[in-house]
């Protein structure tokens, strides 16, 4: 059996409907890189952002200057945030912008949230959600004198409907979830928490970074409140690209972000002596627009849409049942567990593999062109992106994994 599973991956490759999409990344030779397993953490460039951002700079940038401003860019942030929601979550126009980081629109989100919910005192997150949003809701609560109510989360699993049941209540504001864990892959059940959550009064926000771009996503459909992500991983916009956020449209007359800019007034550029806030989901704006780092996001929208998100997931399944086989077969015998979902349903776009000193392969690993992530204690994330990767290149990385496993052995 296991010799059957390279002779799988080519099989997979030679049917793979999106194989041709590969093409379209800048890809070092393969005596530099032979297997990239990171595109949960930072996506490849495309070859078409490239001509992108040079043209953006050579005919936009440099010959109209200024003028830009006026010819689209303030836009931006809007336009593109509808094309966003459209081929990428499941929303309608008006209710999501581009700009700012992650943490700074979570900051944004949930401090409008739980202001708006005035009365209530307490926030539900998870002690495994990512780091930020923890941190951010720390900093919150101790400013606006709130109680956060923790929910001890196995960091091989996720959040779940019966647990977010059991915590919320009619003095809760806001809860926020990661819809894909971080850590292990876990894909979380939007729509059922969101009545749960609703059913007791509070608001939801959910945090996409793991899966926009891989997994669908319906936020209008599943009744999001709030939600945030990042363009840098599946969504390919580059190192330190700008966030999203959505905001619902029944909720934007309600809700007032804290970081009251010029960009999010009703007239910025009337310079007025006090802040009135714009009118929809440009009042989530507030300094000025990170125009270029917008460039790469419009390529892989393009890709994206072409592609269809149902094809990406139904080949991001495949890829990841793939990496538990190659588990399985090849590397359980060397003390390696999958900590994480293995359900279809419950798996987002990664896998986690830990085993006990899994710190001290990563660099032979990246030495011999390998490049997974890993998370601390003793997690190796791997995450084929997948109009990226192929499974051949799922095989070869594994493979140099079990030879550093069976060389450690001897």
């Amino acid at each position: 059996m296991t010799d059957d599973l390279p002779a799988r991956a080519a099989d997979l490759d030679a049917a793979d409907p999106l194989a041709g999409y590969r093409e379209r990344f800048i890809t070092p030779p393969a005596a530099e890189l032979l297997s990239y397993l990171d595109g949960n953490s930072l996506g490849r460039p495309l070859e078409a952002t490239a001509r992108l951002v040079d043209a953006f700079i050579r005919e936009q940038w440099g010959g109209r200057l200024i003028r830009g401003w006026d010819e689209g860019w303030l836009e931006w942030p809007l336009t593109l945030g509808d094309r966003l929601g459209s081929v990428a979550l499941g929303a309608a126009p008006g209710q999501t912008v581009i700009g700012d980081s992650t943490t700074v629109l979570i900051y944004k989100l949930a401090r409008a949230a739980v202001d708006a919910r005035s009365g209530r005192r307490t926030v539900v997150l998870d002690t495994d959600n990512f780091p930020t949003d923890r941190y951010v809701l720390e900093g919150i609560a101790a400013e606006r004198g709130l109680r956060l109510v923790w929910i001890e989360t196995d960091p091989a699993a996720g959040i779940t409907p019966e647990q977010v049941a059991d915590v919320v209540d009619d003095d809760t504001a806001l809860v926020l979830f990661s819809h894909v864990a971080y850590r292990s892959g876990w894909l979380a059940d939007i729509a059922a928490i969101n009545r749960v959550a609703h059913a007791a009064g509070a608001l939801t926000m959910w945090d996409l970074c793991h899966s926009a771009g891989s997994v669908p996503v319906e936020l209008d459909e599943w009744g999001v409140d709030l939600a945030v992500g990042c363009t840098y991983k599946y969504l390919n916009g580059g190192p330190g690209a700008p966030a999203f956020a959505y905001l619902r449209r029944e909720l934007q007359s309600e809700l007032r972000q804290p970081i009251q800019g010029w960009m999010g007034h009703r007239a910025a550029f009337e310079m007025g002596p006090g802040y009135e806030p714009a009118t929809g989901i440009r009042a989530l704006l507030s300094g000025t627009p990170p125009i270029l780092a917008m460039v790469p996001l419009q390529a892989n929208l393009d890709m994206l849409e072409m592609a269809g998100i149902a094809a990406v997931r139904a080949k991001s399944l495949l890829l990841t049942g793939y990496v538990l086989d190659l588990a399985d077969e090849w590397l359980a015998p060397y003390g390696v567990a999958v900590a994480g979902p293995r359900e279809p349903s419950r798996r987002g776009g990664h896998v986690t593999l830990r085993r006990d000193g899994f710190k001290e392969f990563l660099e032979p690993l990246w030495d011999s062109g390998v490049i997974p992530d890993y998370r601390r204690p003793d997690g190796l994330r791997i995450g084929p992106a997948p109009l990226s990767t192929s499974f051949a290149e799922v095989c070869q990385g594994l493979t140099v994994l079990r030879e550093l496993l069976e060389k450690s052995r001897r």
